[in-house]
């Protein structure tokens, strides 16, 4: 029997590519058709701040090329997405419009920790090799044209994950009009490499062992496939990198166009690409990197396939995504006993309300997060913790969160200790990216009052740090939400507290919460 038939489109900072899927039960996902055109959106939004309509052009009939090519495979569904070029893009909403009206797609632009996100994902699909490679001191290197990310594994779990502006088309930007040898334009990429990588090792790796790197993105792909009889080298050791390294930095673009079978502007990247390889591994001393050969359409492909249950992945997203956020407090140092009480009330409320504030697993997913860096505002300031908590959060990717999450987030830690202002709330990136469907701002804002009234709620529950109702009992019962501690000491405080708070649970909720303490007889 045929599986179902998926195309992903990837509106790159270098190239627009479509790749057709079968996806079968059976964890079987099966690539039919690849293609690729190269367009250099990213030199136009990189120089020049926006696309212009040239390239607009060129793109809008290339994606009509993609739409009869997905017609004769009888596609059934699409995701088409936008990395960094689009992103930061000024014009990029007149972009998007283009492309609809020209074309019939809808392009969804997504933030740099959602395509990343999207690329692991397609790692993980190889569920053996993935959760081999991961075990012990990994590093996933993603060198993309826009940036770097690299994301750190120990024990199975994500540890943390930076990105860093590295990208191989700003480099070689900020490099071409530079007149210069060969020689003299590697050691000035490899200068800007040394610094940005210094720095991220200050800040982030310090004494950790990293033993292995799992190299993704366009870049290595093309510098090892034809090192291993004419296929791609998936196992690439430190000897062999630094062989290929020495030869590269000997050939200029012509070699290179020949060497890799590439174009001529292609030609262009693979030094800075290189480069950034062989300092990453200098620094780290690691003795390996496996290149599984994905590309960002495989990623779309495996949340496709996993979302509509055609697949399942062994490995669990939602605790990397849960693990960065712990990271994410020890670093500002908002790691407490009051913390993880808390968050476990809040879980606890959130599934004890199940039946009445109709949210999902995803809303449950973001709360545990702003309860995790609720208080990382007062590593800048106590006296203004909740707005400095939002800024630091609205600075900080969370990989698998989009920016719209990331918004929802800061806003329930900024209202959890300010009055609430439906009309104030700020939602700056477009809502219909969200792909849990929200889809205004109106839903956005009722999303944040609830995990807001649910946040402010546990609080009040630990208002002295003492974790006094830590083995609490909650029902629904008669309108009420009922707490119930067998806690024998003074909670006076916690009493009060959570009076005041629930005024506000109720307008939401439209259910009073009640703490009642069982006296010993």
């Amino acid at each position: 029997m045929a599986g179902r038939l998926f195309a992903a489109i990837d509106v790159g900072s270098f190239e627009l590519e479509m790749a057709v899927y079968e996806l079968a039960s059976k964890n079987r996902i099966r690539r039919l058709d690849h293609i690729r055109h190269v367009i250099a959106l990213g030199k136009d939004t990189y120089n020049t701040g926006k696309i212009s309509y040239k390239l607009v052009d060129e793109m809008c009939m290339v994606l009509g090329d993609f739409v009869r090519i997905m017609k004769s495979y009888k596609v059934a569904d699409y995701r088409a997405y936008a990395t960094s070029a689009m992103r930061e893009a000024t014009n990029s909403q007149i972009v998007l419009d283009q492309i609809r009206v020209r074309t019939g797609l809808s392009v969804r632009v997504i933030s740099n920790s959602e395509q990343r996100f999207l690329s692991y994902k397609a790692i993980a699909a190889q569920d053996e090799a993935f959760d081999k490679n991961i075990r012990k001191g990994t590093a996933i290197v993603d060198v993309s044209f826009g940036s770097m990310q690299v994301s750190l594994f120990d024990k199975n779990l994500l540890i943390s994950t930076e990105n860093l502006p590295l990208g191989v088309l700003k480099i070689r930007g900020i490099l071409q009009d530079v007149n210069t040898t060969v020689d003299r334009t590697r050691e000035l990429t490899e200068e800007m490499v040394e610094n940005e990588l210094h720095n991220y090792k200050k800040m982030h790796l310090k004494d950790r062992e990293i033993k292995h790197l799992i190299g993704i993105g366009e870049n290595i792909l093309y510098l090892f496939r034809y090192e291993d009889q004419g296929k791609l080298l998936e196992r690439v050791s430190r000897e062999q990198f630094e062989e290929l390294y020495a030869q590269i930095c000997k050939m200029n673009e012509e070699q290179i166009e020949e060497r890799f079978g590439v174009s001529a502007s292609y030609a262009k990247l693979l030094l800075p690409s290189a480069v950034i390889y062989q300092k990453f591994m200098e620094m780290t001393g690691a003795e390996m990197i496996w290149v599984p050969g994905i590309r960002l359409c495989d990623g779309m492909a495996a949340e496709f396939a996993a979302e509509h249950k055609l697949t399942k992945f062994k490995h669990n997203f939602d605790n990397d995504i849960i693990s960065t956020s712990r990271s994410m407090a020890k670093r500002y140092r908002c790691v407490s006993a009051h913390s993880e009480v808390v968050e476990a009330y809040v879980l606890q409320i959130f599934d004890t309300m199940k039946r009445y504030h109709g949210m999902g697993e995803r809303e449950r997913l973001l709360l545990q997060i702003a309860v995790i860096i609720h208080a990382c505002g007062k590593f800048i300031s106590v006296r203004n913790a909740n707005e400095c908590a939002y800024n630091i959060i609205m600075a900080t990717e969370i990989i698998g969160i989009s920016h719209v999450e990331r918004e929802i987030i800061a806003n329930i830690v900024r209202y959890n200790i300010r009055d609430f202002d439906y009309n104030m709330i700020r939602m700056e990136a477009q809502l219909d990216s969200m792909t849990e469907g929200l889809s205004s701002h109106k839903e956005a804002v009722i999303v944040i009052a609830k995990l807001t009234a649910i946040l402010r709620l546990a609080n009040s529950m630990d208002r002295g740090h003492g974790q006094k109702l830590k083995d609490c009992r909650m029902a629904v019962k008669d309108g009420e939400l009922v707490v119930t501690t067998d806690y024998h000491g003074d909670i006076t405080l916690e009493a009060v507290s959570f009076g005041q708070k629930a005024a506000f649970f109720e307008e939401i909720f439209g259910i009073r919460p009640v703490l009642k303490q069982k006296r010993s007889v």
